[in-house]
Formats: structure tokens, C-alpha cells, sequence
């Protein structure tokens, strides 16, 4: 696929989030545990997955994420520093698979694996438009 023709192998993104009692699980549910949420962290993994093949599309693409597959390992307070990263392990024909990483700067509190698709933006979105019927 043209979309993903120039993507390379190892193209990496890393970001640094300081995390905010909103992205604990109990700023969703009061009842439990004020640390990091995984799917808080999930959504970091993606987005550095996403960062790290950005400037490789053509104009008017962007990757959306199809498969998930991550380990929570520790918990992580407010406050803390969790540096998440995502590194292209392969190119297939129509996604990119990444190996994802999380540390807090004490322990690894996430890994696993991430793909992401190809789209253009605005064919997505003409066919997302289609479903709004419902």
C-alpha cells in the first residue's frame, strides 16, 4: 500500500506524561485506587505510536489504531513521570506493528504490542458520516 510504502523499521516516538488525577482510575470511579489508568496508558501508547510514523504518510493520511495487546505491570501515582515509548517492529502490507513500552522511572509499568492501519482521512470519515443514520 503507497500509504505505508515509507514507513522504516525502528521509527520510534517517545513522550514523557506527568500524571494528573484525571488520568487515575479514580477520577473515573471513586471507589478505587487514585493511580494511573490502564487504558489512560493504552491511549499514550497509541498516541506515541501514532507520533512515531506521522511524518511518514502522504498528505490527507493518518493511522488509526486496530489491535491492542498490553500488559499493566505496576502502579503509577499522581505525580509521576511515565515515559511512554512505541517502536515499528514490522510493515505489513496494509498495518504497522509496534512494540509498545511504559517506565515510571522506577518500575516498567507496561508493555505489549500495538497495530495501527492506514486511512485516508477523508474517505474514513465520508463512511463514518454513513453510520450516523442509525
Amino acid at each position: 500500500m503507497a500509504a505505508i510504502a515509507n514507513i522504516p523499521v525502528g521509527a520510534a516516538a517517545t513522550s514523557v506524561i506527568e500524571v494528573t488525577r484525571e488520568m487515575t482510575v479514580a477520577h473515573f470511579e471513586s471507589t478505587m485506587p487514585e493511580v494511573y489508568g490502564t487504558p489512560i496508558m493504552i491511549y499514550h501508547m497509541e498516541v506515541a505510536a501514532a507520533n512515531a510514523i506521522r511524518k511518514y504518510l502522504p498528505e490527507g493520511w493518518v493511522s488509526v489504531g486496530v489491535v491492542v495487546n498490553v500488559k499493566h505491570l505496576a502502579a503509577s501515582p499522581v505525580g509521576a513521570k511515565v515515559t511512554v515509548s512505541a517502536e515499528v517492529s514490522a510493515v505489513h502490507e496494509n498495518t504497522v506493528s509496534f512494540a509498545v513500552h511504559a517506565h515510571d522511572g522506577i518500575d516498567k509499568i507496561g508493555e505489549g504490542t500495538h497495530v495501527r492501519a492506514m486511512v485516508h482521512m477523508e474517505r474514513f470519515m465520508r463512511r463514518v458520516a454513513e453510520k450516523r443514520g442509525f
